[in-house]
């Protein structure tokens, strides 16, 4: 947007914010979040406060995964494609954040069970993401 020649209108702003929101928070989070799950397990159990050596690790892992390519695919794909991922990754992250208030209650404090991964990554940063591609979307239509 800064090295444009081109002025952009508002929701041209709104659109490329949004691809590099999702760039960034759905796609190389995705796909951290899979390295984590599939290739160090026992630790990220750990911080989670989940039991180490479940099976359960890898489906997230792919969870994750999917997540992290569509977030990528975002670049290339263009329309309503974007709506689908960015819906069905807050629905995952706020599922999780859900999860994570459930453990909580229970006494959980785990590090990545609480704090910024919880408040931030599954729920504060989503939302952001719903209202800007709410406000990109509408403002298409005008």
């Amino acid at each position: 947007m800064f090295v444009s020649r081109k002025k952009l209108s508002r929701t041209e702003k709104a659109g490329v914010f949004l691809l590099y929101l999702i760039v960034m928070n759905i796609g190389v989070a995705g796909l951290y979040a899979f390295m984590g799950h599939a290739f160090l397990p026992n630790q990220v159990a750990e911080q989670i406060g989940w039991p180490t050596g479940s099976p359960f690790q890898f489906e997230i892992a792919i969870a994750n995964l999917s997540y992290g390519l569509l977030g990528f695919l975002c670049i290339f794909i263009r329309g309503k494609f974007w709506m689908a991922v960015v819906i069905g990754n807050c629905i995952f992250l706020w599922g999780a954040a859900y999860g994570h208030f459930v453990q909580m209650m229970k006494g959980d404090k785990s590090p990545y069970n609480t704090g910024i991964f919880l408040y931030a990554g599954d729920i504060v940063i989503p939302l952001l993401i719903f209202i800007l591609m709410f406000y990109y979307y509408h403002s298409q239509k005008k």
